[in-house]
């Protein structure tokens, strides 16, 4: 019975010595304070092709404007779209019925300018 009560004595003595020492390295913060860390996320479109269809997605974690266009081999502009306040950006090109060319999409927002080239054969 004595060795019972003087191991759960060592025991509760270890156990509260592990406590104190774990708070005293958190410099000035308590145990259960979070620190956040402010960090810029960028984020790019991401293209998937499926035959003559390409597919757009795009996380506007600002909300800003984005600016989308195709623009074909002879730098004409083919489709454009101004796209604002929107946080999920989807697009979806049907290059079926389009004529032999290699077209261009262009996806520019806050944070720079983005290509994807298709070639319609």
């Amino acid at each position: 019975m004595k060795t019972i009560v003087k191991t759960t004595g060592i025991l509760a003595l270890l156990f509260a010595t592990a406590i104190a020492t774990a708070n005293e390295s958190k410099v000035g913060k308590k145990a259960f304070e979070i620190e956040r860390l402010t960090k810029k996320e960028t984020t790019r479109p991401v293209f998937k092709k499926k035959g003559d269809k390409l597919f757009m997605n795009l996380l506007n974690l600002d909300l800003e404007k984005v600016n989308i266009k195709v623009i074909d081999s002879e730098n004409r502009i083919v489709f454009s779209e101004v796209i604002e306040g929107e946080l999920l950006i989807q697009k979806a090109f049907n290059f079926e019925k389009a004529f032999e060319d290699n077209y261009t999409i262009v996806v520019k927002d806050s944070e720079g300018t983005y290509r994807e080239k298709l070639a319609v054969k």
